[in-house]
């Protein structure tokens, strides 16, 4: 992956709560690049939902049905980085 599309998808991350962004910012951040390439299309694909729905997720509301897409919801959940 290049620095364009991380850095494309650095910006995409963030969004329009603050509740996600403090969430998926360190998590793009500094964990990234040590996901395989089909957990990044994941993330990717995850950027294009709305902003509710990626928050239920990070709260524990809802659980993903794909588990693709809830297990890179746990690793969000688990990184403890910080803005």
């Amino acid at each position: 992956m290049s620095a364009t599309d991380l850095k494309q998808i650095y910006w995409r991350s963030r969004r329009g709560m603050l509740e996600i962004e403090a969430k998926l910012v360190p998590f793009i951040r500094d964990h990234f690049q040590d996901l395989s390439s089909e957990e990044q299309k994941t993330y990717e694909a995850m950027l294009d939902l709305e902003d509710w729905e990626i928050f239920d997720w990070l709260q524990g509301r809802e659980v993903p049905e794909d588990p693709m897409v809830r297990a890179l919801v746990e690793k969000i959940i688990a990184c403890k980085s910080t803005l």
